[in-house]
């Protein structure tokens, strides 16, 4: 029988609908702190064979019942964590950690900052609520820090008697149907989400058997083929960089397609819409705003388009060819290399705009990939035929626990509470920290910015301190990256897919003298240790080069620096013609313009100007997050419609 543990958040369900907020741990949860580290002790002299019998019997005892008071039971199953991670891992909680896994019990996002041990953290929430025998999934954002989380955890785990799985993408449905019915279950947490959808576009296929199919193969000697879910149940999910799953990539759906690396069956058709939309002229056939990313075909240029459309002899088209030309035109006009995409091995990979990253199994809708695909001359695949959707508020919904861990959730406590009923918990840092941030630069152009980027790098590099320097696009990390190697400056260059060696790059950062240029949040997840001697020299400086539309993106750069209590200090450089200035605050990018001095450099502190703008943004952004969820309720009340029609 599975069993169901009742947690009450921090503060009252009411209280927290009226004033989302951040909140600190529990008064008396530092008491029961220190009954986890005292039961712990008594667990030093306790057998390995012991360690797991205690484990089966809180389990049993868990599973008898399905209302209890947590405390009793969130003490023991700690207590066994942390003797666990003594014998295997080498390691002892600090009280902050323990705090954490108290906030995470209780189904909230523990607000956590870099370097404070959360992947260790994890452990306490994993396995208390495995407890219940339902099954937990522990979500990463990508697939190497869960492959790098559950080999890490895996031997915790396995002496306190708990089986683990490591969910992997393209693997056979029986080795993902096997993870899932492991009590802890690691992997990326897209791919949790995919399995989801490719059970259900089964279960769909299913249904559409024309009436009386499988009676027929029956009496032909031919029983049915019914696969078995992969993924069964959906009970408890633990999310790390929660902001990042739950807020940053709320507006992308989770898609299946089918189709995938397939030619295109008639490529010419978007090689002539290229070659047309090249023909046009702009403000007569098409109008286009590159800030706001809005492209639409005049009247006239609807015209001429139609008109030609009799003299091509084209086969195969599924929309307007209008359509095709329009594509074409957003793929000359909006999407550039190297920035909305890069090219490797003929092949179109998408980078993803809050992170930097490249996504390799990512495609554009609507026949715009393919336009991006002719543009550079590369195969063009086929369009990839959607068999499933959800949403990702809509698909962490479907848990009955959800709870998770970032370093920079407050400020979206309000999202946080609407759409995932997630309270924020701050948890204090383990000692007092120690970063500078130093007063933002104002620049009127980019030129004028980037340069002094590169003066700035030399000299805080002259002083034997280590440079991150944090960009947003990958043109931009390659412009940097010039700059600075024809100023003789050596550097190491990260703006691709998170891997093993692109953490290793990272964990060197913090190096004497090294200069690290990256997208966004490349090796994110990874912890940068000082080198020697750099302590004292100041620690780690992090440069933010442009500011972004959530502050908390800014957060999670800018906390690299001066981790658990090390020196450091960060800066942030802004210009005129950022796509945050251009985009919500024009105004203030030809003020800066105006100000601008004879080196390009604008004197005045403009700081709250910038912050005014990413709040702007920020509404903005929830609410077309808004917009999805709501869809999402229009789409599933017109498929019950149609079911109960049916």
């Amino acid at each position: 029988m599975e069993a169901s543990v009742t947690v009450l958040p921090p503060i009252s369900e009411a209280f927290h609908s009226v004033w989302p907020r951040t909140v600190e741990p529990r008064s008396h949860d530092r008491a029961t702190v220190e009954r986890i580290r005292e039961a712990a002790h008594d667990l030093k002299r306790a057998s390995d064979v012991s360690l797991a019998d205690r484990t089966a019997r809180l389990r049993q005892e868990i599973k008898a019942v399905n209302m209890r008071p947590p405390a009793d039971d969130v003490v023991r199953a700690f207590a066994l964590v942390g003797e666990a991670a003594r014998r295997v891992l080498g390691i002892g909680y600090y009280q902050v950690q323990i705090l954490a896994g108290l906030a995470l019990s209780r189904r909230c996002i523990a607000e956590m900052q870099t370097g404070e041990g959360k992947t260790f953290v994890a452990a306490f929430p994993a396995f208390f609520f495995a407890l219940a025998g339902r099954g937990v999934h522990v979500m990463t954002v990508n697939a190497y820090l869960s492959d790098r989380d559950c080999e890490l955890l895996r031997p915790l785990y396995e002496l306190l008697g708990m089986t683990v799985g490591n969910l992997k993408s393209e693997t056979p449905p029986d080795q993902k149907r096997a993870a899932y019915t492991c009590d802890i279950t690691y992997g990326p947490g897209y791919e949790f989400g995919f399995d989801y959808l490719r059970d259900q576009a089964a279960l769909l296929a299913r249904r559409e058997l024309v009436l009386g199919e499988a009676f027929v193969g029956k009496l032909r000697g031919n029983e049915p083929q019914t696969q078995q879910a992969v993924q069964p149940r959906r009970a408890v999910a633990i999310v790390d960089e929660v902001d990042s799953v739950l807020l940053d990539e709320a507006t992308s759906p989770l898609v299946l397609s089918e189709g995938l690396n397939q030619h295109a069956q008639h490529p010419e058709i978007y090689t002539r819409a290229l070659a047309v939309a090249r023909q046009l002229v702009e403000q007569v056939d098409f109008v286009v705003n590159p800030v706001s990313r809005v492209l639409l075909l005049t009247e006239n240029g609807a015209h001429s388009v139609g008109r030609e459309v009799h003299t091509l002899g084209l086969s195969g088209l599924q929309r307007p060819w209008a359509c095709y030309v329009e594509q074409a035109l957003r793929a000359e006009r909006l999407f550039r290399r190297d920035m909305e995409y890069v090219v490797g091995n003929e092949t179109i990979h998408l980078v993803d705009e809050a992170t930097g990253r490249i996504f390799a199994d990512r495609t554009l809708r609507q026949g715009l990939h393919q336009a991006i695909e002719a543009k550079e001359n590369v195969p063009i695949t086929a369009e990839q035929q959607p068999l499933a959707r959800i949403s990702r508020q809509r698909y962490f919904g479907l848990y009955d626990t959800l709870c998770g861990m970032t370093g920079t959730a407050s400020g979206n406590e309000r999202e946080f509470w609407s759409f995932y009923r997630l309270p924020v918990v701050r948890i204090p840092l383990r000692r007092p920290g120690r970063r500078q941030t130093m007063p933002h630069r104002f620049f009127g152009d980019q030129h004028a910015k980037w340069r002094a980027i590169a003066e700035s790098v030399n000299v805080i590099r002259q002083k034997g301190r280590p440079v991150l320097v944090g960009t947003r696009t990958i043109a931009s990390s390659q412009h940097l990256a010039e700059l600075l190697e024809s100023a003789g400056i050596p550097i190491q260059l990260l703006n691709g897919v998170q891997d093993a060696e692109e953490a290793e790059i990272i964990a060197r950062a913090g190096q004497a003298g090294h200069v690290t240029v990256a997208t966004n949040m490349a090796g994110r997840g990874t912890d940068i240790q000082l080198g020697r001697g750099v302590e004292s020299k100041g620690g780690l400086h992090v440069i933010a080069s442009e500011p972004h539309e959530s502050a908390r993106v800014d957060r999670q750069l800018v906390g690299r620096a001066a981790r658990q209590a090390d020196p450091g200090s960060c800066q942030t450089f802004v210009a005129a013609d950022d796509p945050l200035i251009l985009m919500h605050g024009p105004a203030l990018g030809h003020r800066m313009k105006r100000l601008a001095n004879a080196r390009g450099e604008v004197d005045v502190d403009l700081t709250a100007d910038i912050a005014r703008l990413q709040r702007k943004a920020e509404r903005r952004s929830f609410a077309r997050r808004k917009q999805v969820m709501a869809h999402d309720d229009w789409l599933d009340g017109v498929l019950s419609l149609l079911a109960s029609d049916a």
